[in-house]
């Protein structure tokens, strides 16, 4: 048997040093003269970061296009509603941060799945009977991405699959990816308010299946789903025994000839992982604070799921402590004016933008119901000097210095997303250039097939 020997030898005055031996079948050999591998530089990045890739950065990144030094940019592409500076949060939001900070009490390390306290008050505000909560069904993460990677991390091994909207949020198939795990899309239909093709979505399963994510309500479509399809939603999960992913961090962020539905809400067969935060709606996106609602009715998680999510936040020991020690005031002292406030702005800007919008050949838009987006076709064959919709959007921006993310990076071609959050007359002056750029490069019938012929 090999043995190792470790020696610590002094001299004189000098300070003892560790001498270490390899002693190989009674034979002692030095670690400088083990022989076989000559020492070399080898760093290489791991696999799971190659396998990451942010579909939006890939396309945007490629984007090398100069805005109109004529026109003032006019950027209709981030999903941060802070950006410019009209959407404020609330006045008891900062208050209650300004609090936690000045308390001193939350400088320390808090639980991984976050205070107790915090967790009782996301589980008090969430609770109703169709879908009971208590502080245990709660983990608070750093963001709702932060959720989602965890839920997505519990549910399912690498080799497996997971169905993901087309279109949809761009993370699920970043993270999916770099674990290791298959992305199947299932289709949303534009022409039924972007419902689900539950036909589609069902044809996809398989034994390797391992969740079925629902985003409601939508990004990039500003959909919201009806109870009704919900509940159809559901029955095929149930049919499948397939554990829902829902991600809802846009939850409540719906007009008011609307009315959102939490999933959880509409079923006591399957268990569902919710994710959401307090970056849209209140606001705040920066204070990276998102939490997971465990709805389990039926014991189908049972405890390893719950270990299992306990384990994966213990790998950053959990979100922000001082926007812990502020959450339970930012949730129940909120002023329902603040919310409705905010909705009234979307509203008037999704209304504005629509029929703006709608009023131009060559693009049809789909009507929002809530959240922060619209999305819009681009009738190509009206375009034909355009390969599709991100040269289109590229263009778009080196012409008219309005820049809309163009749907590729949301997996649905011939499409771009418009975010409704910026200011009512940065909205109007956006559609007023996107129609003069419409207008340029618009072809009837005629005129697109004989440029077509020309090519």
């Amino acid at each position: 048997m090999d043995s190792y020997l470790i020696q610590v030898n002094g001299h004189g005055n000098h300070a003892p040093m560790l001498d270490v031996h390899l002693k190989t079948n009674g034979n002692s050999v030095s670690p400088g003269k083990v022989k076989g591998r000559k020492p070399r530089w080898a760093v290489r990045a791991s696999e799971m970061s190659k396998k990451t890739f942010n579909p939006v950065r890939a396309i945007v990144d490629s984007m090398k296009v100069e805005p109109n030094p004529k026109k003032a940019m006019i950027s209709l592409s981030l999903g941060d509603p802070t950006v410019f500076g009209n959407l404020p949060t609330n006045d008891e939001v900062t208050r209650a941060m300004k609090e936690a900070l000045d308390s001193g009490r939350y400088n320390g390390y808090a639980p991984s799945v976050g205070y107790q306290s915090c967790r009782e008050a996301v589980a008090a505000y969430y609770n109703c009977p169709e879908a009971p909560l208590k502080a245990q069904d709660v983990i608070l993460t750093s963001g709702c991405s932060q959720a989602i990677e965890l839920a997505l991390a519990v549910l399912a091994n690498p080799g497996q699959n997971i169905l993901v909207p087309r279109p949809g949020f761009s993370l699920y198939k970043t993270l999916a990816l770099s674990m290791g795990i298959e992305v199947k899309l299932y289709n949303l239909l534009p022409e039924k308010a972007w419902e689900i093709d539950l036909e589609h979505l069902e044809s996809l399963v398989d034994e390797k299946t391992a969740c079925l994510i629902v985003n409601n309500p939508s990004n990039p479509c500003g959909s919201v789903f009806s109870k009704s399809h919900l509940q159809k939603i559901l029955a095929v999960a149930s049919r499948q025994c397939l554990p829902i992913l829902a991600d809802e961090i846009y939850g409540d962020m719906v007009f008011a000839d609307c009315k959102y539905e939490p999933i959880a809400t509409l079923s006591t067969t399957v268990p569902i992982l919710s994710c959401g935060g307090l970056a849209k709606r209140w606001l705040v996106p920066g204070w990276r604070m998102g939490w997971i609602l465990i709805h389990d009715r039926r014991d189908i998680f049972g405890n390893e799921i719950r270990d299992g999510l306990v384990r994966l936040s213990q790998r950053i020991l959990g979100p922000c402590t001082i926007v812990q020690g502020a959450l339970e005031r930012i949730l129940h002292r909120t002023p329902a004016e603040f919310y409705h406030n905010t909705l009234s702005i979307l509203k008037s800007n999704a209304d504005l933008c629509y029929a703006a919008l709608s009023a131009i050949p060559g693009l049809q838009p789909v009507r929002p119901a809530g959240a922060m987006y619209l999305m819009v076709e681009i009738e190509m064959e009206h375009f034909p000097e355009f390969e599709n919709d991100v040269e289109f959007t590229e263009r778009l921006i080196s012409e008219q210095s309005v820049f809309c993310l163009p749907a590729t990076c949301f997996e649905y071609p011939n499409f771009f997303r418009v975010v409704i959050t910026v200011p009512e007359e940065m909205i109007l002056e956006a559609c007023s250039r996107i129609q003069e750029f419409c207008e340029m490069h618009y072809q009837g019938a005629e005129g697109a097939q004989d440029l077509e012929c020309d090519k």
